[in-house]
């Protein structure tokens, strides 16, 4: 397959995106967060919102500029380089496009206008598996009674409403529940890239019928779309921090000089920076095409969105470990930011699946 490269108006958006990334959430942002131990700073969201970018899959009418899936991974890419902290991934992008998906004009409109954040709670164990899903909703009267618990719950504890993923009689269903609902209790449990995250535990917390998104016993209609939005907006992230933690190695490599010499003309720094470079890529390539995926057929983007996530999942790693060996001691400090990124990218290839579980995507959708 031939390399993709961005539109003209992809590019523009990405340039726009940098230049409001750079002055108001560098990474030097993100260290002022950790070190005021806070998670999230509303601010930076209302700014984002006011650009429209909390809007970029909801549709016009509901508020929105319905850019699509490559324009959200374009900007998830840019933030991905500066670390930029938000609730892009959990609101704009994952809630977005389950509400689309059920036709929750309300609910998208709260988005698009910065009324509304949002947190998924999918995961209840180790591993991401939302078929495993053992939170219940017990019929009760007109509406149920949700029972059980959540974890690694994105933005969870800075969110308004919560999409909980529950097993009904028939199946899975997904509600749209309150963050303060009565028997929601919420534990903070913020994660080692200094985002926020959560635990959630429900103790008889009421839904009623009009809480459920999309039909109930069926949640992976609206749901499954949202995930392989998620995923690839967040491949695309994980590509764009791989890109800044490979652009500050090789500015040190031209920078430092060992024996009189910049440590630049030594061919196996060389070696392992052209490598990187070839991953990084290849990698920002399949990034764009899971975007087109979705806007083209997403109905057959699995694989395309699997294969940017697990490539994105090891491109990363190995740009973070070659950042911190190329710098050698400082490279371990706290005081130098590639610290940062390697935090991030641990955390990006765990959620919404990690390299074992996109592996075995690919392999199934390939006939293995």
């Amino acid at each position: 397959m031939a390399k993709l490269v961005r539109t003209a108006e992809e590019t523009m958006l990405a340039e726009m995106a940098r230049g409001f990334l750079d002055g108001a959430a560098p990474v030097g942002h993100l260290r002022k967060l950790r070190d005021a131990n806070e998670t999230h700073d509303p601010v930076l969201w209302t700014q984002m919102v006011d650009m429209g970018w909390a809007g970029i899959l909801i549709p016009v009418d509901a508020g929105g500029s319905d850019m699509g899936f490559s324009a959200a991974c374009v900007l998830a890419q840019e933030m991905g380089k500066t670390l930029a902290a938000s609730p892009f991934l959990s609101t704009a992008v994952i809630a977005a496009t389950a509400l689309r998906q059920a036709g929750a004009t309300l609910a998208m409109q709260a988005i698009a206008s910065g009324q509304s954040i949002y947190a998924l709670a999918i995961d209840e164990h180790a591993k991401f598996y939302p078929e495993n899903t053992q939170l219940v909703a017990t019929a009760d009267g007109n509406g149920f009674r949700l029972n059980g618990q959540k974890a690694f719950v994105v933005d969870g504890g800075l969110a308004d409403r919560v999409l909980v993923l529950a097993r009904t009689d028939g199946g899975l269903t997904l509600f749209d529940i309150a963050a303060n609902s009565a028997g929601l209790t919420t534990t903070q449990n913020n994660m080692i890239d200094s985002r926020n995250a959560a635990a959630l535990s429900f103790d008889n917390v009421v839904a009623t019928g009009d809480d459920i998104v999309g039909t109930i016993d069926d949640a992976m209609t609206v749901l499954q779309p949202a995930l392989a939005a998620g995923q690839a907006a967040l491949a695309a992230e994980t590509v764009g921090l791989a890109t800044a933690a490979m652009d500050m190695t090789v500015s040190y490599l031209k920078e430092r000089s060992q024996f009189g010499v910049k440590i630049s003309s030594f061919q196996a720094l060389q070696h392992r920076a052209a490598h990187l470079w070839c991953e990084t890529e290849v990698t920002t390539s399949a990034v764009l095409n899971a975007g087109r995926a979705l806007d083209e057929n997403p109905d057959e983007a699995t694989l395309a969105v699997s294969l940017a996530k697990a490539r994105a999942i090891r491109t990363a790693k190995l740009a973070v470990v070659e950042g911190v060996q190329m710098h050698g001691g400082i490279g371990m400090t706290d005081e130098f930011d590639m610290g940062f990124y390697m935090k991030r990218a641990r955390v990006a290839a765990e959620w919404l699946g990690d390299y074992g579980y996109h592996a075995e995507q690919i392999a199934r959708l390939r006939g293995f």
